[in-house]
């Protein structure tokens, strides 16, 4: 089963007078389950591919299809709704509420959504904080964790909804290698216990090694595909 299908993708920005073609003409496919490195240099066009996929953006040209639906020619409440139920997020600066603790951020999608109860928002949230090894610092707020604790809270967080697709942005970037490599390994078993498909974008050849296939964009361009 198809999870991301991209088609003909060109997505141009416009910085004055100039015109910058940050993605040019990019065909993607990802199946559910898989762990998926989009790689190459600062500026290919990395964060851009993903902000495509989250719904977080609309390409100049081309379709985004997110489980079956064309979602490039969705309004912006059908799109809230789709980054909602479909995706989760997981960014390098980790995003969290700093006035929120840990079970109060990963819970927050939940209370956003509206259509989980509190019995099962509470079952859902518990079980990531011991999934993710924090159950110890469940009251604890942003500012009193490591970088480490912080990532893996935004791990929980994107994974509360119950999503189709996770996204990470540079998850490792902001953490030191033994750190990154305990993100990249619950990440991992996360995906292979539960079928998440997981993409990431990134520099990181920890990732670049876990992953099962890896996608170099190169100046807005796809330029090979690597199956390990």
């Amino acid at each position: 089963m198809v999870s991301v299908e991209l088609k003909a993708i060109k997505k141009d920005y416009d910085l004055g007078k100039t015109k910058v073609r940050a993605l040019k003409g990019i065909n993607l496919t990802i199946d559910k389950g898989e762990f998926i490195a989009v790689a190459g240099p600062s500026g290919s066009g990395k964060s851009t591919l993903l902000n495509l996929i989250g719904c977080l953006d609309y390409p100049t040209a081309g379709e985004v299809w997110i489980d079956g639906v064309l979602v490039s020619s969705l309004g912006e409440s059908k799109l809230n709704k789709i980054r909602l139920h479909t995706i989760g997020f997981i960014f390098q600066s980790f995003n969290l509420i700093p006035v929120l603790n840990v079970y109060e951020n990963i819970e927050l999608p939940l209370l956003i959504r509206k259509d989980v109860n509190s019995c099962e928002r509470k079952k859902r949230v518990t079980n990531l904080i011991a999934a993710v090894g924090l159950a110890g610092q469940k009251k604890q707020r942003p500012a009193e964790l490591s970088g480490g604790q912080r990532q893996r809270v935004a791990v929980a967080r994107a994974l509360v909804t119950r999503p189709a697709i996770v996204l990470a942005d540079e998850p490792t970037a902001n953490l030191d290698s033994k750190t990154g490599i305990e993100i990249i390994e619950l990440m991992h078993t996360i995906n292979k216990s539960q079928a998440t498909s997981f993409i990431f974008s990134t520099h990181d050849p920890k990732i670049i090694r876990r992953a099962d296939k890896i996608h170099y964009l190169e100046d807005g361009h796809l330029k090979q595909e690597h199956t390990l």
